[in-house]
């Protein structure tokens, strides 16, 4: 008998093809796409606030680590992330592959196709790229991370009531990204 410990804290969008397993944690706005395979025999995922895992990514948990994703991130489409911890303001690039035990800070960029071989520890605002990956500068990228993934909110929003057309609307996406914006600084 298989025991599901799946909790959703008010996710904005959860496609009906994502398959999940074992002990995940949805938060609050936060979207999981078409495709998604999120498993975790054992540990657990966390999915933080606003954050968006695109399609076709799979997550698992690693042997000794569960794998925890930030707030407001983007998990492009096609990254396999494996008991790693992502941190808040982050965009990992499609195709990406973050290995077991890997941490990746705050306001980071981790370019498509990058690979991050077991125990890569990557500072707060670097922007990774590479087979394997390294850090290739430095910037704080905050501003842009939180921008896609408020545009990633505003598209789950729109999903979950069967508007699959609200980019195409760019005053609309103007208007919601600053009243988030607002929301989000005071």
């Amino acid at each position: 008998m298989t025991q599901q410990h799946i909790t959703y804290n008010n996710p904005a969008f959860i496609h009906p093809s994502a398959l999940l397993y074992g002990k995940v944690i949805i938060n609050e706005g936060a979207s999981v796409w078409p495709n998604v395979v999120i498993r975790s025999e054992a540990h657990e995922v966390e999915i933080g606030e606003k954050s968006n895992i695109q399609d076709f990514v799979m997550i698992h948990v690693g042997y000794k680590s569960g794998t925890k994703i930030g707030r407001f991130s983007t998990i492009a489409h096609h990254c396999t992330l494996h008991g790693c911890k992502i941190g808040d303001y982050c965009l990992i690039g499609i195709n990406s592959t973050i290995m077991d035990d890997c941490v990746i800070g705050n306001n980071c960029v981790v370019l498509g196709h990058t690979f991050l071989k077991e125990g890569t520890v990557i500072p707060d605002n670097s922007v990774v790229a590479g087979v394997p990956g390294k850090v290739i500068k430095i910037v704080n990228n905050y501003k842009s991370n939180e921008f896609n993934a408020l545009l990633y909110y505003m598209n789950a929003i729109e999903y979950s009531k069967g508007n699959y057309r609200a980019w195409s609307d760019l005053e609309a996406i103007e208007i919601f990204i600053n009243k988030e914006l607002h929301s989000c600084s005071q």
